[in-house]
């Protein structure tokens, strides 16, 4: 992944929480496979509508040249991952309706994170550092 300095949606920006980060790696050969997931927060847009997001960044490579420290998040995160999957999202909200969980207590956990996010666009919520994509580093041929 990379991190990029200022928000721009198109760039499907994620903002992570680096303490909720797990995964585990194994030999594949001479490379290493890793998997694991991350919390994260992002924005869509879908016909004009801007949506606040909340779920987990499946993060994964089957073909990475080296072990990655697991201990520290800046590594695995910049790693080259694999990213076509997006954003794992758990719940949804875009300043009328609310989309994902129907317990009580989850909505109520995942609108205090996403209504303040959507109203003070584009806000990264404690707790959580950004933006990550995993798009190409501006400057760079994909």
């Amino acid at each position: 992944m990379n991190r990029d300095t200022q928000f721009l949606i198109s760039r499907k920006q994620f903002a992570v929480d680096l303490s909720s980060i797990t995964g585990d790696q194994h030999e594949r050969g001479d490379l290493f496979t890793y998997s694991g997931y991350v919390s994260a927060v992002w924005y869509r847009r879908q016909g004009g509508v801007t949506r606040a997001c909340i779920g987990n960044l499946h993060l994964w490579s089957h073909y990475l040249p080296r072990l990655l420290d697991l201990d520290d998040p800046n590594d695995v995160l910049t790693a080259d991952l694999d990213g076509r999957y997006g954003g794992d999202c758990h719940g949804r909200w875009d300043g009328e309706n609310y989309w994902g969980a129907q317990q009580p207590d989850v909505m109520e956990q995942h609108l205090a994170v996403l209504r303040p996010m959507l109203d003070q666009y584009p806000l990264i919520p404690d707790g959580y550092e950004g933006w990550w994509t995993y798009q190409a580093a501006r400057g760079r041929a994909a």
